[in-house]
C-alpha cells in the first residue's frame, strides 16, 4: 500500500497547481479519508493536481494526502473544525464519512448530526464553502423493478439508513438555499472496486474466498436481485467534477445506470479469484437490502452538469476488487 504523505503543516494557497483542464487547484478536504471511498477521492484529487487535507478518527499507511488531521468530526465543536479548515485554506469539504450501522442511534451520528455539525463548522469559516455530500441512491426508498431513478423521483418508504442519509442531506440542501454553504449531494449506486470494505457483500464475499482453506465449500446465499454498481475510482471522478462544476444545491445521481444480477456479479468474482465451481455452494435467499431487490440509476443528469460518465468495466472492477484484498484485510475506517 502507498505510505502516507502525512505533513502537519497548513496548505498554503502559493502551492496551488493547475487541475489538468480545469481552474487552478484548491485545497481540498476529505472527510473519511481512510475508507474506502475517501482513499480513492485522495488518490483523485492528488493526480488532478489539488492540495490534499485527509481527515479521519485514525490514520491510516494507505491513506495519501498533502496533510492528515486525526478528528472525528462527528464529535468536533463547529469552532475547532472552522478553525482547521481556515487554518489549511481549505475552500471545498468532500464529506464520504458513514457506513451501514447496525443501530439506529448509530446511523443517526454518522449521517444527520455529522452533516449538522459540518454545515456549522464550514459556515463559520471566513469564506463559503463548498461542500460535496457522498449520498446514496437508497435516499429514494425502494422502486418497481425497470424503474430508472432520476432525481426528481419523491422517496418511498425509508430503512433507517436511506431516512437518516437522506435526513442529512436534506438539511445540507437546506442550509445551501439559505446561502450559508455551498453545497451538492451526490447519491451514489452500491460501490465495487479495490479496497471495498467486508461490510459490503461482495466485500464479504471476497473475505470468505480468501479465507477459504484446500478441500472446503463455500456456501453462499445470492438473492435474486438486480443492482447497479460503479466503481470506487469512478465515483471518486464524479466528486471530484463536483468541486469545480456548476452544481450548487443539486442532488445528482451516479452510477452505471446497468441493474445487473446480482448472480453476475457473484460469478464475475470467481473467475477473478480462478474458484473451482467445486469449491462454491450457491443457494437462493430473499432480498436482503437498504434498498430493496432493485437499483438503477439514471445517469444522464451526471452528464449533463459534471461532464462525467463510468469508465471502468464491472469485470475489471471485480478483478481490482480481488487482487487489492491480496493479503489485507478490507475494513471501511472513517
Amino acid at each position: 500500500m502507498a505510505a502516507l504523505r502525512h505533513r502537519r503543516h497548513a496548505l498554503s494557497p502559493a502551492m496551488s497547481t493547475t487541475t489538468q483542464g480545469g481552474p487552478a487547484a484548491q485545497a481540498v478536504a476529505v472527510l473519511g479519508s481512510t475508507g474506502c471511498v475517501g482513499r480513492s477521492l485522495c488518490d483523485e484529487l492528488l493526480r488532478t493536481g489539488h492540495q490534499v487535507l485527509a481527515v479521519a478518527r485514525h490514520p491510516a499507511p494507505h491513506t495519501r494526502a498533502d496533510a492528515f488531521v486525526p478528528l472525528d468530526v462527528a464529535a468536533a465543536a463547529p469552532k475547532e473544525l472552522a478553525a482547521l479548515l481556515d487554518r489549511h485554506g481549505v475552500g471545498t469539504v468532500i464529506n464520504a464519512t458513514g457506513g451501514w450501522g447496525t443501530t439506529v442511534e448509530e446511523m443517526r451520528s454518522a449521517h444527520i448530526d455529522l452533516v449538522e455539525r459540518l454545515v456549522e463548522g464550514c459556515a463559520a469559516t471566513s469564506r463559503r464553502l463548498r461542500i460535496v455530500q457522498m449520498g446514496s441512491i437508497h435516499e429514494y426508498g425502494p422502486v418497481p423493478g425497470g424503474v430508472r431513478i432520476d432525481e426528481q423521483r419523491e422517496p418511498g418508504p425509508l430503512t433507517p439508513y436511506g431516512l437518516t442519509k437522506r435526513t442529512g442531506s436534506e438539511h445540507l440542501l437546506a442550509q445551501t438555499r439559505a446561502g450559508r454553504v455551498d453545497g451538492v449531494v451526490l447519491r451514489a449506486v452500491n460501490v465495487c472496486g479495490p479496497h471495498t470494505p467486508t461490510a459490503s457483500f461482495l466485500g464479504a464475499v471476497v473475505a470468505r474466498l480468501r479465507a477459504l482453506g484446500p478441500g472446503e465449500v463455500l456456501s453462499l446465499d445470492v438473492a435474486d436481485a438486480r443492482r447497479d454498481f460503479v466503481d470506487v475510482r469512478d465515483l471518486a471522478r464524479a466528486a471530484v467534477a463536483a468541486v469545480h462544476a456548476p452544481v450548487t444545491g443539486l442532488v445528482v445521481n451516479i452510477g452505471r445506470g446497468e441493474a445487473v444480477p446480482m448472480r453476475n456479479l457473484v460469478d464475475a468474482l470467481f473467475d477473478a479469484a480462478g474458484v473451482d465451481a467445486a469449491s462454491v455452494k450457491l443457494n437462493s435467499a430473499e432480498v436482503a437490502s437498504k434498498g430493496g431487490g432493485w437499483t438503477c440509476a439514471d445517469i444522464r443528469f451526471a452528464a449533463q452538469v459534471l461532464g462525467w460518465r463510468p469508465t471502468i468495466p464491472l469485470g475489471e472492477s471485480v478483478r481490482a476488487m480481488w487482487e487489492a484484498a491480496a493479503g489485507t484485510t478490507s475494513l471501511e475506517v472513517s
